[in-house]
């Protein structure tokens, strides 16, 4: 994500060819990403009884029927954010809490699933993609990172190595000398960071924080489905939620950590089944 505005302007003046490309495999990702989530939503409300979804047209891969102005700059940005939630109308559902929580945990399982294929595409794409030995070259260009402990840190924002590649395009060039197809680095820049977008969805969604899904989730199964928010409360909320993302780095500590560890375990999982760690 481009979350560091000093770092993305000089990436542009010194890399605008690099720049526009990330910037438009992000767009792209987080595009696909929320549609997929939000559909998912619509989808499970319709399973269970609930067509107003799909009366409103809100089952359409059209962007502009899912997508929240504000949200989506703030995911493009900041690495989290959300689209317009999705109509349900839960007079229509035969048991409310058990519905209310399967149309709620959808668009999470959703951006879960996507996380684990891309996060498995990528890694065995390695297997294809290198003219060479790949492992020591990777060690050589991070200064002794040990084996793929730099595709690992893609998850860390913080971090280097392919974090850096994936996000901003560091050392594309010097990758591209040992790749049996320069034009697969981008394949593998979209998996990546198609991984990373719906791992933060999946966790911010989680979040149990009216109007978030995370809220339904723990209402329907710990507090027994007792709260009931009217949409004005929702909405006071979700204004709060906001300036807490604006104002404050606890939830970006948040998303941070989980993304760490839960991505960085994944993908240190399909390294060692595919004998590349």
């Amino acid at each position: 994500m481009l979350r560091n505005w000093e770092v993305y302007v000089e990436w542009f003046q010194n890399d605008p060819v690099h720049c526009i490309i990330s910037f438009i495999i992000t767009l792209l990702v987080i595009l696909i990403s929320l549609i997929l989530h939000e559909c998912a939503h619509g989808w499970m409300a319709l399973r269970c009884g609930d067509p107003t979804a799909k009366m409103l047209g809100r089952l359409s891969l059209n962007p502009l029927r899912h997508l929240d102005p504000i949200g989506t700059l703030c995911m493009l940005f900041f690495g989290f954010g959300w689209a317009r939630p999705v109509p349900v109308n839960p007079r229509n559902f035969e048991s409310y809490r058990r519905d209310d929580f399967l149309v709620s945990i959808a668009g999470i399982v959703t951006n879960l699933t996507l996380f684990v294929i891309c996060s498995l595409l990528a890694v065995l794409l390695n297997l294809a993609l290198w003219k060479v030995d790949y492992l020591p070259l990777l060690d050589m260009m991070y200064g002794g990172a040990g084996n793929m402990e730099a595709m690992v840190n893609v998850f860390d924002v913080s971090g280097d190595g392919v974090a850096l590649y994936i996000t901003y395009g560091t050392g594309f060039d010097w990758f591209s000398n040992y790749a049996n197809a320069p034009w697969l680095l981008y394949v593998q820049r979209f998996l990546l960071t198609m991984a990373s977008v719906n791992l933060t969805l999946a966790i911010f969604n989680f979040l149990p924080v009216p109007p978030l899904d995370g809220f339904h989730i723990l209402n329907d199964t710990l507090l027994g489905g007792k709260l009931r928010l009217n949409p004005q409360v929702f909405r006071v909320t979700q204004i709060v939620l906001i300036l807490v993302l604006f104002r404050t780095s606890i939830i970006d500590g948040i998303l941070d950590a989980g993304s760490q560890v839960l991505g960085g375990s994944v993908i240190r999982v399909f390294l060692m089944m595919t004998g590349q760690m």
